[in-house]
């Protein structure tokens, strides 16, 4: 198996909501999407990331949608310094997302900040001094 993930799949509870969020809050550019489609995927640098309902994920994994507790994942998106990580995360916010842990100098050595988005799903916006991950 190659070490790469090709597709992150968010199950979302409202579809327009998390398109408004994704595509005109943080600026991901949906590919070959209609207008009432169930279904949206974003090209990001490296790997592809879709929106697709939550329940019928839930169906399509043969699991229950039943959205308890913390699930263990969270996203990370890197930047070049601490700077970047205060305006993305600050533009995350006033893109509508929840302000979780506001930017700050962190116990590894590095910056970051988590803000969740509309279903919840906690990013991390971080600044590491040690490996260029931007």
């Amino acid at each position: 198996m190659k070490p790469k993930i090709s597709m992150i799949a968010l199950g979302v509870r409202d579809l327009d909501r998390a398109l408004v969020f994704y595509r005109d809050g943080l600026g991901f550019a949906p590919h070959n999407y209609t207008e009432g489609e169930d279904h949206i995927m974003f090209q990001l640098e490296g790997t592809w990331m879709s929106l697709y309902p939550r329940d019928k994920l839930a169906e399509d994994a043969t699991v229950p949608d039943d959205g308890s507790g913390f699930s263990g994942i969270t996203f990370a998106h890197n930047v070049a310094s601490e700077a970047e990580v205060d305006a993305v995360w600050a533009h995350a916010v006033a893109s509508g997302a929840r302000a979780v842990k506001p930017p700050q100098k962190v116990f590894w050595g590095g910056y970051s900040s988590y803000f969740a988005d509309p279903d919840g799903y906690l990013w991390e916006v971080a600044y590491n001094p040690f490996t260029d991950l931007s």
